[in-house]
């Protein structure tokens, strides 16, 4: 900019702050402000020069023509900043934004859909009169297989891989243990359900992963008998799958109870014609249980001469699966939203 002007004098100073107020008024533009603001207020510009010309001024002189040229440059700086404001719709405008309308709404989170199902069967049995209880995922050889009737040379201990952290300390390979604990603490009549994380050293794939899900049933009292275990099992097929559920029941295997069984309940999503899900036989396996073995209830503390009782276990991961007609166990646990937000 070419001002006109030679900034050697306070009366010189005093024509520059005439100037630089003419020029603010004429900003009209954002063009216009950063073309004042280089003209004035950049390293080349004026302001500058004006403050080198004071440091040059003789000591008399010095601190007449600093403090007129802090005056200079304030006021440049000032009325483009109120400039800048009037041309932005900033200090000389109404706001454009009324803040007496409502906030916009939030997205909401959900319940993961593992955990829909583990609280869904949680609320059936809660309703049968069971209790709750939790074990820990670490857990000692002990109650992950001796006390579950698993002596330490049983063929049994070969179909669960185990992930051992020592000699005699391991991730628990099913939510079992929980019996044992409970038994330890409680005397009969005891119902109790022991949902849970369980961890097997498993190869990742569509159907089968190293960590999952159960939740463990257990009822001991005198008098129960297999009769019991079935009507508790179609009482909570029926509640969760419908009220048409029928049960399906094959001899199993299990060291913890004799007879061992497995259940199977009906397609709900074919209504046992076949399909993709059930692989076209109309049933769908979802737990394993029996009546517990005697050296289990001993093992607990319990007098199996006096008390029985039954155990089962079921895969919460199973039985989304089934639920949600899914066909890759992976997805529960790679936190996609894209996948998790179908169930909110």
């Amino acid at each position: 900019m070419t001002t006109g002007v030679s900034p050697n004098s306070l009366e010189s100073i005093e024509e520059l702050r005439r100037k630089a107020e003419s020029e603010l008024a004429n900003i009209v533009t954002p063009e216009d402000a950063e073309k004042f603001r280089l003209d004035w207020l950049s390293k080349k510009g004026i302001v500058r020069e004006v403050f080198r010309k004071v440091s040059e001024a003789a000591p008399a002189e010095r601190k007449e023509r600093g403090r007129e040229a802090n005056e200079l440059r304030d006021l440049a700086e000032a009325g483009l900043e109120q400039r800048l404001a009037t041309l932005t719709g900033g200090a000389d405008t109404e706001p454009s934004i009324d803040c007496t309308l409502p906030g916009y709404p939030l997205p909401r989170g959900s319940l993961h859909p593992l955990m829909t199902i583990r609280n869904s069967i949680r609320d059936i049995f809660i309703g049968m009169g069971f209790t709750i209880a939790y074990g820990p995922d670490i857990e000692s050889d002990y109650y992950n297989f001796e006390a579950l009737n698993f002596q330490p040379d049983h063929p049994a201990r070969d179909m669960q891989d185990t992930f051992h952290i020592a000699e005699k300390v391991l991730l628990r390979t099913h939510t079992s243990p929980v019996q044992i604990r409970v038994m330890e603490l409680q005397k009969p009549p005891i119902r109790t359900i022991m949902p849970g994380r369980v961890y097997r050293n498993e190869e990742i794939s569509a159907r089968s992963y190293c960590l999952f899900h159960q939740v463990e049933g257990l009822c001991v009292d005198e008098g129960v008998s297999f009769a019991d275990l079935k009507g508790t099992l179609l009482a909570f097929s029926r509640a969760f799958f419908g009220d048409n559920a029928r049960l399906k029941i094959r001899p199993s295997y299990f060291p913890f109870t004799e007879p061992s069984v497995e259940i199977d309940v009906e397609c709900f999503l074919c209504g046992g014609a076949g399909c993709s899900i059930c692989k076209q036989s109309g049933w769908l396996e979802i737990l394993g249980c029996g009546m517990i073995h005697p050296n289990v209830l001993r093992s607990g503390g319990i007098d199996s001469e006096k008390y029985t009782g039954f155990a089962f276990g079921m895969g919460i991961e199973r039985i989304a699966l089934l639920k949600f007609g899914i066909d890759d166990i992976r997805l529960f646990f790679e936190n996609d939203v894209r996948f998790l937000r179908q169930f909110s």
